[in-house]
Parts: C-alpha cells; sequence; structure tokens
C-alpha cells in the first residue's frame, strides 16, 4: 500500500471535536505506516500530537484578515517540498487558503484535496469552501442533508464517516480510581456525596446551561441531594454570558447546587461518577461526541431529539431523547431515571476505529502513487 503524506490544516489545536479528531487521525496515520503533519496556529494539543508522531508547523492560516493571504507562497513551497499527497481541509477560512494555494499547483503535482463539514455553517459563498473537496467527508446524515440541501454538490463525493469512540479510552462499566476521587473530592468538596447530574458544554448560549439549571433547580427542591456540573471552558468573548447564567443561579438561590469545573482534561472520570449525562444545544448539533462517550462508559444519556445526537440515541438509548425545550419532560425523566436508571447497551455502531479506517481509505481513493518531479 503506498505511504501517504497527509496534511490536516485547521485554525488551532486548543481543545474541541474537531481537534480531538485531528489528533486521532495523525496517531492512526503514524501507526499505518503514513506521514502525518498538522497546519495550525498552536494550541494546548500540540504537545500530545507531537508525541504521538505527527509533526506540526505553526502557521496563523485561520487568522481572520487579508494577511492570511500571505500564507499562500509559503504553503505552496511547502506542499511541494515534502510531497504531500493529501491536503484535508477542516475549517472554512484554511480551506481557502489551501484551495487557492493548490489552484497554483501543476496538476500532475498537486496534492489531492479534502474537506470535512463539521457543522452546519451560515449558508453563504464563504462556507461553500467545504463542499469543494474532490471528496467530502460529512460527520452525520444530518450534515449530509445540510449540505445536499443547500449547496450544488454531486452526492457521489459526500462520504458519511460518524465520528467514533476508543472503547479503550471509555470502557464500559468504567469507575474513576481511588486517588482520582480524593483529588476530585479536595478540589470539590461540595460534590462528595451528591446525585450528579452532568452537562459537559463549554459556556455558550446554545449549548443549553439555561435549562440545565432551570432543571437543577426543579430537581434539588424535590431532592436536595441533586447536584449539577457543568464541565467546559469559558473563552474570553463569553464570560458576558458566564456572568449571566451566574446571575440566573443566584435568582433560583441554587449556587449550593451547581459546580462550574471549567476546562477539564478528565471528563471521562466526572461523567463516570455522574448518574445521567445531558446534552441539551438549542441548536442541532452536527454529531456530539461527549453524549457517544458517556453512552459507551454506560452511562445514562438524556438529550434534546434533534441533529447528530438524536441519530446516537435513535440507535443506543432512545428513550433518553426528550423534545427540544420541553422542560417538562427534561424534568419527568430525569426524575424516572434517578429512581430507576436505565440499562444502557453497549456501543456497537459508533467505534472509533471504524472512523479511522473509514479516513485513511477516502485518502487512498484519491491518492495518487507518484508525482511528477
Amino acid at each position: 500500500m503506498t505511504k501517504l503524506t497527509v496534511v490536516q490544516v485547521l485554525p488551532s489545536l486548543a481543545s474541541g471535536g474537531v481537534e480531538r479528531g485531528t489528533l486521532e487521525v495523525g496517531k492512526f496515520l503514524i501507526q499505518q505506516g503514513h506521514r502525518s503533519i498538522v497546519i495550525s496556529a498552536g494550541g494546548r494539543l500540540v504537545k500530545k500530537l507531537t508525541r504521538q508522531g505527527s509533526k506540526h508547523i505553526s502557521c496563523p492560516i485561520g487568522r481572520k484578515s487579508l494577511l492570511t493571504l500571505r500564507q499562500i507562497p509559503k504553503l505552496r513551497r511547502f506542499l511541494l517540498s515534502e510531497k504531500v499527497d493529501i491536503v484535508h481541509a477542516r475549517s472554512r477560512l484554511p480551506a481557502w487558503i489551501c484551495y487557492l494555494t493548490l489552484k497554483t499547483i501543476p496538476h500532475r503535482q498537486r496534492p489531492r484535496f479534502i474537506t470535512t463539514v463539521h457543522g452546519p455553517y451560515s449558508v453563504n459563498a464563504y462556507s461553500a469552501i467545504m463542499t469543494k473537496g474532490e471528496k467530502v467527508i460529512v460527520i452525520s446524515e444530518m450534515i449530509r442533508e445540510y449540505v445536499l440541501r443547500h449547496y450544488q454538490v454531486n452526492s457521489d463525493k459526500l462520504q458519511l464517516n460518524y465520528r467514533g469512540v476508543d472503547t479503550a479510552d471509555f470502557p464500559f462499566g468504567y469507575q474513576p480510581n481511588a486517588a482520582w476521587q480524593t483529588q476530585w473530592y479536595q478540589q470539590f468538596p461540595q460534590t462528595r456525596d451528591k446525585l450528579l447530574l452532568c452537562l459537559p458544554a463549554r459556556i455558550t448560549r446554545w449549548k443549553g446551561q439555561h435549562d440545565f439549571i432551570e432543571l437543577i433547580a426543579a430537581l434539588s427542591k424535590i431532592n436536595p441531594q441533586v447536584h449539577g456540573l457543568i464541565v467546559g471552558e469559558t473563552k474570553p468573548g463569553k464570560k458576558r454570558y458566564l456572568q449571566e447564567i451566574t446571575d440566573r443561579i443566584a435568582e433560583l438561590n441554587v449556587q449550593s447546587h451547581i459546580t462550574f469545573t471549567g476546562h477539564r482534561s478528565d471528563i471521562r472520570d466526572i461523567m463516570a461518577m455522574s448518574k445521567i449525562v445531558y446534552s441539551l444545544s438549542t441548536e442541532p448539533e452536527a454529531f456530539g461526541r461527549i453524549p457517544l462517550e458517556a453512552l459507551s462508559l454506560g452511562k445514562p444519556v438524556i438529550a434534546y431529539n434533534h441533529g447528530g445526537v438524536a441519530e446516537q440515541l435513535n440507535r443506543i438509548l432512545p428513550a433518553g431523547l426528550i423534545t427540544p425545550g420541553d422542560k417538562a419532560a427534561l424534568q419527568a425523566k430525569s426524575l424516572q431515571w434517578l429512581i430507576t436508571p436505565p440499562e444502557v447497551p453497549k456501543n456497537q455502531e459508533f467505534s472509533l476505529k471504524s472512523m479511522l479506517e473509514n479516513t485513511l481509505a477516502i485518502y487512498h481513493s484519491l491518492a495518487v502513487p507518484e508525482k511528477a518531479s
């Protein structure tokens, strides 16, 4: 099999599902004997990426400025010197820079271009770049329908490739060890001996924190042992929203029943010690990896019935689906499952192995064995 040199391109490697997927693909490429290069502005995940064997090129390729066009000659020289086979763009501005760069390279020397549509972007010419790949990976049926509805795209080039979970990292029935629990309770003593309900979501308006806070307020009146965990970082531009929901918590007088953890790298342990994990995004998620990771641990998930998360639960735990915004149903289902937890089937549908093998197969389907020198 041809050894490939693959370049993945995205704005940064700070945190998030796209970034984690980039690392997973990079690691798999190295394991399979290929070369993996990632171009981004950097971030906390760079060290992990390079430890796994990928090469990182620091470049502000996602900076929204006309000056970013200056990267095109540099990128062209790099792609040619490294004899890159595949350029895989995972975000709009990097995709434009890659697309424009590739147009300057003679056809016989040009790397093949792949894009992944990670979400339902605003529909305009700028977003259309994500459909310009020779192959376009879509991460859920929801995204496939979005692309076909809004853009003139040949359906044959769309490649449905669900995100997946490594069951070795999220084993069914997993429980945190004693050392982790000791450290956790030292940091968050207010959570000891409580019925923990977890909303893993960065602090932003559409991720459902308002509905979760209202839920905890209602449940804690019925059972004072209920305690909500809001797990996710607050980016600088979202501090006003954080203050808004903090004020709402104070209005409801539930400060002692809700904990903000901030960004955590131990989300597996936090979900494993929780009674229920929630996905309450008010807008449909393109896929949403966190609910799937919770289900893989054997934890019940209650989610709003839309988007890629609904595609997961329909296959694994359909009883966890709630009409978006139906607070009464959300409260009733939570109370029911606190009393009688549901049996969560093992995740057989969405594996990391399948996702990675599908990605590599897409690369190979386009790769040119040899380029002209």
